[in-house]
């Protein structure tokens, strides 16, 4: 695969991902607390909570992200001066 196209699919991927992201993150802000009976028993969940358990996938791929990033164009995470060769090596 060129490296244009693997960029391409790259950048593609990225997007979706933000837009996913952005939609979930979303969905966790603008949800309403369902009203409970008076009985009940279940604790009501905390939207810090859901925050966070939202936000904690996306850090981790943003991670996956900038390590295919580094994958994808080993010269320039390279020490200036340094062949792509010497890099995979």
């Amino acid at each position: 695969m060129s490296a244009n196209v693997a960029d391409a699919v790259f950048w593609i991927a990225v997007v979706a991902c933000v837009v996913a992201q952005a939609a979930i993150t979303r969905s966790v802000l603008v949800a309403r607390q369902p009203e409970l009976p008076a009985g009940a028993r279940v604790a009501p969940a905390r939207r810090s909570a859901e925050l966070a358990w939202a936000l904690l996938p996306a850090l981790a791929l943003a991670g996956v992200l900038a390590l295919t990033w580094r994958e994808l164009h080993p010269a320039t995470a390279a020490a200036p001066g340094a062949d792509a060769a010497e890099v995979r090596a």
